[in-house]
């Protein structure tokens, strides 16, 4: 099968009838028709269908065969400097169609799929034909998946573990063990489109590594009995209008609490299972941090790009480009763009192949990368921000343009770079991305994307090789002249 249409995606997922509610309501009938999901459905299925395009296909898909059949480009495992190249440009061909606002499109977590099949070797003899099995089974089939990677926030106190039992458990867990499988009670946080994927990849979460019930990997269908995503208020519910929502209309992923009800993972499911010593090697000794890593910054990239190119067109509109002050700001983002860029470029320039033959990009500029967007995203909203300055706060909607106070707003509203309407429809752009429901969750998400900004910090000044500079003061210091 391999490459699907975003037709038969669409259909796909509206089969499954998984058990997800919002607002209050269990979902039913067709999650493509629904006000929530819509419109995030039809922007992925838009994404499936560039894989047909003959001007894109060569950089979305690779043949596996002799027999002509084309798969996902995330799938496919990186092994040289060119395949690493490849996987850039199409990572950021997809995140183009969005401005680089969807975190979640499929190839992020088809990442972390492809590097756990490519690394089977790593898992316990007994789970190794698992991880190919859904691996493979993923890449025929063109799957799509999200995750869940934290606790709920119970108790962010440094020492705390949840130690609980059968009738009282929070975090997810174990509880069980048949023939059959394990099964899972419990929740998982942040699974972003949970309910609207094919699968949900389940892996382990740090916190809770004194207690084997909590160490766990597996990928599971979304519609597997007792599975249910409770999802948090959907922004893109009350409008239609790309007008008005440009990026809230297509592009809200909306997030979910999972909560496995006695779920029964199948033990040909299983990746990982109560072994204390992989809780944090399975994202290290695969690479997987920081093959996902990779996507994200490439992803950043054009989030960008996005964002310099929204200040310049504000600033042309309304004529200010000729202030310093605002030449300082889109400076500003010029400049985080060509580090973001240039760390990105380093990174694969420097890869290496790991022991399972994946081409690995240096983690140092990726970490570097990572922990400086997480820390400047914020400042480039707030550029915006002061660029659009009080045009941000009046601003009419596509119905006022289609009333009788329309030539009012012609008049009044117009600017010297555009007509009014124009104006305002470019000002409601750079107001959705960065103050509406949907624009503020974009700037929580980036600063919080691969977790807590002073942890990863730490991480970076931890795991970098700082000796050769020590050196270098130490033989300073030494100089007589």
């Amino acid at each position: 099968m391999a490459i699907i249409t975003g037709q038969q995606y669409l259909k796909r997922i509206n089969a499954l009838t998984n058990e997800v509610w919002i607002d209050g309501e269990k979902v039913s009938g067709n999650f493509s028709d629904h006000p929530a999901f819509k419109g995030i459905l039809k922007s992925k299925a838009s994404l499936y269908d560039l894989q047909h395009d003959p001007n894109f296909q060569e950089t979305l898909t690779y043949s596996l065969s002799d027999d002509g059949t084309l798969s996902n480009f995330a799938f496919e495992q990186p092994t040289s400097a060119a395949d690493l190249k490849k996987r850039r440009e199409a990572t950021q061909l997809w995140a183009r169609q969005s401005g680089g606002t969807i975190g979640r499109s499929p190839d992020y977590i088809n990442t972390a799929i492809m590097t756990l099949g490519s690394s089977y070797s790593f898992f316990e003899e007994r789970f190794q034909d698992n991880v190919k099995n859904v691996f493979e089974h993923a890449r025929k089939h063109d799957l799509s998946f999200t995750h869940t990677f934290i606790n709920p926030q119970v108790n962010r106190s440094p020492h705390y573990v949840e130690f609980s039992s059968k009738e009282d458990v929070i975090a997810a867990k174990i509880i069980d063990e048949t023939e059959e499988g394990i099964v899972i009670h419990g929740a998982r946080l942040l699974a972003t489109q949970g309910g609207i994927t094919d699968e949900v990849l389940v892996l382990p979460v740090g916190g809770n590594a004194v207690d084997p019930s909590y160490v766990y990997a597996f990928a599971i269908p979304s519609n597997t009995p007792g599975l249910k995503f409770l999802c948090r208020e959907s922004y893109a519910k009350k409008t239609d209008s790309p007008f008005d929502y440009p990026l809230t209309s297509r592009f809200d992923e909306v997030d979910s609490v999972v909560v496995f009800d006695h779920v029964l993972v199948p033990w040909d499911r299983v990746f990982l299972y109560k072994d204390l010593s992989s809780v944090g090697r399975i994202f290290t000794e695969t690479n997987l941090n920081f093959m996902l890593l990779f996507q994200a910054v490439c992803r950043q990239v054009v989030k960008t790009e996005f964002l310099l190119g929204l200040g310049e067109s504000l600033a042309q509109t309304i004529a200010i480009t000729d202030y310093q002050h605002v030449q300082d700001k889109l400076s500003q983002m010029i400049v985080t763009r060509e580090i973001m860029t240039s760390l990105l470029y380093k990174a694969e320039a420097e890869a290496t192949p790991n022991r399972f033959g994946t081409m690995v990009p240096d983690p140092k500029p990726l970490m570097a990368a990572s922990s400086y967007y997480q820390k400047e995203y914020a400042r480039l909203v707030e550029n915006l921000h002061l660029l659009g300055a009080s045009g941000f706060i009046s601003l009419p909607t596509e119905n006022d343009f289609n009333s009788p106070i329309a030539n009012d707003l012609n008049q009044y509203l117009q600017a010297k770079g555009a007509p009014a309407k124009e104006r305002v429809q470019l000002f409601r752009l750079a107001w959705d991305l960065t103050m509406s429901p949907f624009g503020s969750r974009q700037t929580q998400y980036e600063r919080y994307f691969f977790g807590d900004p002073i942890r990863l910090s730490s991480a970076l000044y931890q795991s970098y090789d700082k000796t050769e500079f020590v050196k270098q003061i130490e033989s300073f210091l030494k100089r007589k002249t």
